[in-house]
């Protein structure tokens, strides 16, 4: 892994932040399944493999944060001698005890270093900070990596969303709880 400062953004930080590539490549997707029979409702989601890799965009407008950064209750900024290199967005949601993941971002050439998941633990104690009890990470179901990151640091799918974002892909929220 490279070696890595993770910190608060900066105003200088913000049009390097927009710029990374945001799309990602994915060769698996959570497929949703729907039934319904008299009284009872049932959705499943199964892991499938797509018969090819697919790229797929980026389900949020990543120049919004040009103008919403200041809005956010955190930005955390990943750099490598000293130029940004990724970035995890996160709010603040008292009622919930919980802090949301809505954006994570990591350089293509940098991806797949754990660069993602030093974001997400530095979001992680940025919550226990807050005395927040829970972290809520949110995905498309065709962000296989990132599922399998949130996996691999304790995450369990605790829900979705049909047409949630902008392109109206599912969103599938995945929680944390800390201790």
């Amino acid at each position: 892994m490279p070696e890595i400062n993770i910190r608060p953004a900066i105003a200088t930080d913000i049009e390097t932040l927009s710029a990374l590539e945001h799309s990602y490549s994915s060769d698996h997707v959570w497929q949703m399944n729907f039934r319904s029979e008299g009284h009872t409702v049932e959705i499943t989601f199964r892991e499938a493999r797509l018969p090819r890799s697919v790229q797929v965009q980026y389900p949020n407008n990543p120049q919004r944060l040009l103008t919403d950064w200041p809005l956010l209750d955190g930005l955390l900024v990943a750099e490598l001698d000293s130029q940004p290199v990724g970035y995890i967005s996160l709010t603040l949601n008292s009622l919930l005890g919980a802090v949301r993941i809505t954006d994570l971002a990591v350089a293509r050439r940098l991806r797949r270093q754990k660069i993602g998941s030093s974001l997400i633990l530095a979001g992680q104690d940025w919550a226990m900070y807050h005395e927040m009890q829970r972290l809520l990470l949110e995905v498309q179901p065709k962000n296989y990596p990132a599922i399998q990151m949130a996996k691999k640091l304790g995450f369990e799918l605790c829900g979705y969303n049909d047409h949630y974002f902008a392109n109206h892909d599912i969103a599938l929220f995945f929680s944390k709880w800390m201790k």
